[in-house]
């Protein structure tokens, strides 16, 4: 029944036709099973294990490379190779590719346990009247209809409607539900409010979430996948999550390389075809397959085999760093995401709060004889723990609170008209509450205010443990007074009483709404000299008019505490003897804003993000926050910039649109307008940050580009999301989006390294292709560059530091390349001097080296023809190890200096010097020392196919390196004015993207 809210008890009850006084019969719990089903959450069916493998491989890149290894396997085979030599290549492309797969399996598993967790908030037990009869019976077998009892500390087994209440209230605690930390009054009557949330059904009980006072039944109206938990759990089923900004562009440009791959190995197949037939190759088909074999070589050395492991290595280097500011990174690619975040949607309570009520006002009459009447005190201290202290209008700190009438006597009333309690958890290192928020903020109050006489003075209260300083002022009342009768709080009343006895005296402590203790007040309580005196209509009018002052303008929930002697020996209290109270004081406590928040939200202003802030309170509370925090900075009128979630969906279409791109707050929300915001704002081309921590949260936390989780939240949004805070705190999240935009810089620095030194290595077979040379680098030597000498560097450029302005920038366009046009320019420059640079080394030893040959650089192009014609050196000559080494080391140390090149994008190394990155610096001295290892030392020598180097072979290599930095310091200063940022060419035109890549 999804209306059961908006009827009365009787109607609820003849639509399931049960008996209230005898529930439901076998026969109808039979029926009502077959209907409604079991009152679980089905299990869904997970992806299997095999199918998430081969989900990894789905990509075109790594096709190619898999079909490489494969063709290289082959090809091995036909040649007659066996043994390593045959299954090196393909093996090690294997294990990187494994690698990678393994990663992407974990990071879709830990997707998963969100649904799973879900479950953890059913209730496993439930008293329900059967038969006549009240029996405890699992929750799983809870049918619509059955009539079921709760109280104190019980977890709500379904989705119920309320038909009796067996005490003066019942409060429940729906914070899973609504984010809110305020239990919410349940009563009887139907709601007629339309589009009702979950916070105006205060006649319903919803499925997981606490009882925290009270006794009353209910009638079960939703089971399993229909309750507000099984919406939850289906939102999150729908939820489809979207790539990254950086994976949406690697596959653009991987897709972009692979045809750029594919069009160059079919060229120089089909440019060779003439030489298929040359006698050294043994006829056709094996020239066929010769080439061929050069085709496959060209293709591992254009796919940087590494850069999905460096992506992912540079991405975990900066969890670490995130982790340092308390931000725990549970999803890799989220790390990047940050850095173009657009709009932050935050969750208000527990965020921007300290979701942890406290008194920040008191006001008393001070005196009737000189005015001002009244006298406020403020109190610092935003958490639950006894620290804090109280100022008087005039600023001036109070040594003894204690020594004031009025404020004495309030600690007497907050902490003995109180059910609550207050603890210190060791294992948590922090103060914990145990009833409601109101009263955990009065128990604080008394400890801030101290005890009278010698136990009030500091140094005493400071000695005491932490367990012990929690309540110490607390006991203190409760041992000095006996508690004798209470009178419960009551909806009609408003209010709750307590009798208690100290010395023989007898007297009641009331606590409740202001209007309802002022107006049963006589007399008042004077903070001057502790007289009671007759309550005149002036100092009434003086106290309504302080309250109005609290709730309205500081928007502070108020209460007012009264006390009232009673005579000696009574043992009981009724609601007849709640008059003629004098009036004690007006306390007014508030969920306060962090005090990190206000700079934080002032540095996303600046950075160019916005924050939206997303609660589900009421629509004054939650602007009087937005003023503090200075989300409403220079704002005189919110109008435009406000809205409650009913509000916002009666707007017109274009005007819905329009209200998304200024709000900056959206108020009495529930799960799905969360989601809703998430989607609206995705489709005006905006990257999205969602923050939450309920189970109503874990939908919105699963669509959004980041979802960020809170610290103290539930399992079950931590498992939706990308991210979560260990402090739960808003500033947190500013200092990880300066960070994650470090960490793409980064990124697009060692990527562009990477295929600058790719287009070297392709241009280098390519070129040697065509011109007809012997094979300048095999296979294995590419596959030993490609993994080694350019991951290592690669990874280091990762540590790059960050720049000083990161959040001075406005968010990057997701639409942006990771190279562009000018730069793609830029290292197909590089990239060509690498290429050329190798084979110039492969070239110089056999024309010019005095080690070799010596010969004209006809015979050497003409190499495949040499045992078909006289010559005056041996055949063999080409088959010499010295040249590809040449070669190899070339690319090697010219990559190496191509590394330095990337410190900057833009700056010289003239104002960025190379120590500037120590890490970079250890990664070329690895790397150089591990290539003079193979070089040098005998099997490995063998198995990478090279030979020892003379010292004139080093310094030629070392004069075919260095200018590389040269002529990459002359791109950086075209790239530094005008004419070189202009420049520019695109891979595919801006229209041609989808809608939400293209530029906003």
């Amino acid at each position: 029944m999804n209306d059961a809210y908006a009827r009365s008890v009787s109607e609820v009850l003849e639509a399931f036709g049960v008996d209230p006084t005898k529930g439901l019969t076998d026969f109808q719990v039979a029926e009502n099973a077959k209907i409604y089903g079991r009152n679980v959450l089905p299990q869904e069916e997970s992806t299997p294990f095999w199918k998430r493998v081969l989900n990894q491989f789905d990509d075109l890149l790594v096709k190619i490379l898999i079909a490489a290894a494969i063709v290289s396997f082959l090809l091995a085979l036909i040649n007659g190779e066996t043994g390593l030599t045959a299954f090196l290549e393909p093996s090690v492309i294997f294990m990187i590719l494994a690698a990678n797969a393994a990663v992407g399996v974990i990071t879709e598993t830990n997707a998963e346990k969100a649904l799973v967790e879900l479950r953890a908030y059913q209730a496993d037990v439930a008293t329900v009247l059967r038969n006549g009869c009240f029996s405890i019976l699992p929750a799983t077998e809870l049918v619509p209809g059955d009539i079921v009892e709760v109280g104190v500390g019980c977890k709500v087994p379904a989705d119920m409607r309320m038909v009796e209440m067996l005490s003066s209230q019942l409060r429940v605690d729906q914070a899973i539900l609504t984010g809110e930390s305020c239990s919410v009054a349940k009563d009887l009557e139907s709601t007629v409010a339309t589009n009702a949330v979950y916070q105006d059904k205060t006649n319903i009980l919803f499925s997981g979430t606490v009882v925290v006072a009270g006794r009353a039944r209910a009638i079960v109206v939703g089971v399993g996948s229909n309750t507000a938990m099984g919406s939850i759990r289906d939102a999150m089923l729908r939820t489809v999550d979207e790539a990254t900004p950086l994976k949406k562009k690697l596959d653009e440009f991987g897709t972009f390389l692979a045809k750029v791959i594919a069009g160059i190995c079919v060229l120089v197949w089909v440019v060779n075809i003439g030489h298929f037939r040359d006698p050294s190759h043994g006829g056709f088909m094996r020239g066929a397959i010769h080439y061929f074999k050069i085709a496959v070589a060209l293709a591992v050395a254009a796919i940087p085999e590494g850069l999905p492991a460096v992506v992912t290595t540079c991405l975990a280097l900066g969890t670490k760093r995130m982790a340092r500011l308390n931000a725990i990174v549970r999803s890799l690619p989220s790390v990047e995401t940050l850095g173009c975040t657009t709009v932050i949607c935050s969750d208000k309570t527990g965020t921007l709060t300290t979701n942890m009520m406290s008194v920040s006002k008191v006001c008393v009459v001070q005196s009737v004889h000189r005015g001002p009447i009244t006298n406020d005190y403020a109190v610092t201290g935003t958490t639950f723990a006894p620290e804090g202290m109280i100022f008087d209008s005039a600023g001036m700190q109070l040594e003894f609170p204690a020594q004031f009438p009025c404020l004495l006597h309030i600690a007497m009333c907050s902490a003995l008209c109180n059910e609550s309690i207050l603890q210190y958890n060791p294992d948590k290192k922090n103060y914990d509450k145990i009833g409601e928020s109101t009263e955990v903020a009065l128990r604080v109050l008394v400890e801030k205010v101290g005890l009278p006489g010698f136990d009030s003075m500091p140094s005493a209260l400071n000695i005491l443990s932490k367990h012990e300083r929690a309540s110490y002022c607390n006991r203190y009342w409760e041992h000095q007074f006996k508690k004798i009768c209470v009178l419960e709080f009551s909806r009609d009343r408003k209010m709750m009483s307590v009798l208690c006895s100290r010395k023989q005296q007898e007297i009641m402590f009331s606590k409740g709404a202001p209007e309802s203790i002022i107006t049963r007040c006589t007399h008042i309580l004077c903070n001057e000299d502790g007289s009671s005196i007759p309550l005149t209509t002036d100092i009434r009018n003086e106290l309504d008019e302080r309250f109005k002052s609290f709730a309205g303008k500081d928007t502070l929930r108020c209460l007012a505490l009264a006390l009232k002697r009673m005579p000696m020996g009574q043992q009981t209290i009724c609601h007849e003897d709640e008059t003629n109270l004098t009036f004690i004081g007006l306390v007014g406590m508030l969920d306060p804003p962090r005090e990190e928040v206000r700079n934080a939200i002032l540095s996303c202003m600046s950075a160019g993000i916005r924050v939206i802030v997303v609660t589900g309170d009421n629509k004054t509370t939650a602007e009087s926050l937005c003023r503090r925090i200075g989300a409403f900075e220079h704002l005189g009128d919110f109008t435009g910039y406000s809205y409650t979630a009913s509000e916002f969906e009666e707007l017109p279409p274009l005007q819905q649109t329009l209200a998304l791109q200024r709000m900056v707050l959206f108020t009495r929300v529930e799960p799905s307008h969360k989601k809703m915001l998430v989607e609206a704002l995705q489709n005006q081309n905006e990257v999205v940050a969602m923050t939450g921590d309920g189970v109503n949260d874990a939908p919105a936390l699963k669509k959004a580009d980041i979802g960020i989780a809170m610290g103290s939240g539930t399992a079950v949004a931590k498992s939706a999301s990308d991210m979560v805070l260990a402090d739960d705190n808003f500033a947190s999240i500013v200092a990880a989006v300066a960070e994650g935009r470090a960490i793409y810089n980064n990124t697009k620095q060692f990527i562009r390294y990477m295929i600058s030194s790719n287009i070297g290595e392709v241009v280098c077979i390519f070129v040697a292709a065509v011109l007809g040379m012997p094979d300048t680098l095999v296979p294995v030597q590419l596959l030993w560059v490609n993994l080694v000498t350019d991951g290592l560097p690669a990874t280091a450029i990762g540590f790059n530091k960050q720049d000083t302005d990161v959040m001075m920038a406005k968010p990057r366009k997701v639409s942006e390349a990771v190279v562009t046009g000018w730069l793609f320019f830029r290292y197909l420059v590089i990239g060509a001097y690498v290429g050329l640079a190798t084979i110039t080394g492969f070239v110089w030893w056999f024309v010019y080296s005095d080690k070799g040959p010596k010969l004209p650089y006809y015979e050497l192009v003409n190499f495949d023809s040499c045992p078909t014609r006289e010559t005056s050196y041996p055949c063999s000559i080409f088959d010499d190890r010295h040249p590809s080494t040449v070669s190899m080391t070339v690319l090697v140390v010219v990559e190496m200096f191509n590394a330095l090149n990337n410190l900057s994008e833009n700056q010289s190394l003239l104002v960025i010097p190379p120590w500037s990155n120590p890490w970079l610096l250890a990664s070329i001295a690895l790397t150089m020392l591990l290539h003079v290892v193979i070089l040098y030392v005998e099997p490995l020598s063998m198995l990478f196919s090279v030979t020892p180097l003379s010292w004139t072979e080093w310094t030629i290599v070392m004069y075919l390196s260095f200018p590389v930095i040269i002529i990459d310091e002359v791109l950086k200063f075209f790239s530094r004015n005008s004419r070189g940022r202009r420049f520019g060419f695109r891979f595919r035109r801006p229209d041609a993207l989808p809608r939400e890549a293209r530029d906003k």
